[in-house]
């Protein structure tokens, strides 16, 4: 496994060691002590999968202390452009992100520390997308930072109008998220 640090240091990206042959290939997606050893050492509570259509993009999600999520994620089926935004207060990447192609074919994850927003633009005819979460979903600290919010100037690699849910499509601005981050982080 070969782990590389981003543009963001502590979002990581993991390239796994893939033996293939004739039949096929295998690959190991998650073992704690080499993760450990990498600097990845989380506890996951929850395993999601997602599958999306061409051109839907989810996010920018996260949620707030006590039950910030850090979440390592990865594409078993198509393609997406994955991002990651640093929200963690004080730090020196506050408000810059990271995005990723992560696909079946590059079969590389993305590990998302807590203290991140994250999302995803789906570029193949669909995806399937899956992630291992440290925290439960905790639906009253859920929120949503808009996609395309002018300030993080997100580079996202469009084809089309992107489709969003009803959700999505309510996420607040950057600075508007900013200020409920410093709130709860001082309290």
């Amino acid at each position: 496994m070969e782990v590389i640090e981003t543009f963001i240091p502590d979002v990581k990206l993991v390239k796994p060691k893939v033996f293939g042959d004739e039949r096929g290939f295998f690959m190991e997606t998650w073992n704690v002590r080499a993760f450990a050893e990498a600097g990845i050492d989380a506890t996951f509570v929850q395993d999601n999968h997602s599958r999306s259509v061409q051109h839907t993009l989810r996010g920018l999600h996260y949620q707030l202390p006590p039950h910030a999520q850090g979440k390592l994620v990865r594409v078993t089926r198509g393609e997406v452009f994955d991002v990651a935004v640093d929200i963690r207060k004080g730090s020196p990447t506050f408000g810059q992100w990271v995005g990723e192609v992560l696909s079946e074919e590059n079969q590389h994850q993305l590990w998302v520390p807590p203290g991140f927003a994250h999302g995803f633009y789906v570029i193949s005819e669909t995806a399937d997308f899956q992630y291992k979460c440290t925290d439960f979903y905790a639906p009253e600290d859920e929120r949503c930072i808009r996609w395309n919010d002018v300030e993080l100037n997100i580079e996202w690699p469009l084809s089309a109008e992107p489709i969003v849910s009803g959700k999505d499509a309510k996420g607040v601005a950057f600075s508007d998220a900013r200020a409920e981050l410093e709130k709860v982080l001082t309290t």
